[in-house]
């Protein structure tokens, strides 16, 4: 199934605020995320993101057919790491498996080193989310390595795997 990527707006909120309802999501996601996730809740993201400043966050609605079916993200870093950026995406339950993590992750990517001067966009997931990792390995990433016990999410020590993908032309300045 195709997706794409597009800016989020204000008659997402429901959308939003249904997948983000789901533990199973959350579960995958840093902390942080209040649940239940209301429709405040998710009119405040958006407006937050509307405003964001566009050198520093990327943020994207994943969307079928207009609808909002996820969601997918990059964070410029600063100091030292300014020429590097981290994503983090969901996707809405019903659209596991299908395809739309590699595809949004490849879309973001090819915005992010064709609009910016970032020349590494990198990835951190549970090292038992096997479906995410996939969908970074699919979308060109390379597995940098695993942090071991580096997360506490839901109780438990959780290792977290570093994937990345470097922009090809632009390795030096």
């Amino acid at each position: 199934m195709d997706c794409q990527i597009r800016k989020w707006n204000m008659a997402d909120k429901a959308c939003l605020s249904a997948m983000l309802n789901n533990k199973k999501i959350l579960d995958n996601l840093r902390d942080g995320l209040p649940y239940p996730y209301t429709l405040a809740d998710a009119e405040a993201f958006i407006a937050a993101m509307l405003a964001a400043d566009q050198n520093k966050i990327f943020p994207f609605a994943i969307a079928i057919h207009d609808r909002a079916v996820g969601s997918i993200c990059g964070f410029r870093r600063n100091n030292i790491y300014a020429h590097s950026a981290e994503i983090g995406y969901y996707i809405d339950e019903s659209y596991w498996g299908q395809g739309l993590a590699t595809s949004a992750i490849r879309q973001i990517c090819q915005f992010i080193f064709q609009t910016t001067d970032i020349i590494r966009i990198f990835a951190e997931t549970f090292a038992n989310n096997s479906a995410s990792c996939r969908a970074l390995e699919k979308a060109g990433f390379q597995w940098e390595g695993t942090l071991h016990s580096a997360a506490c999410k839901n109780g438990k020590l959780l290792d977290i795997k570093i994937y990345a993908a470097l922009h090809p032309s632009r390795l030096k300045f």
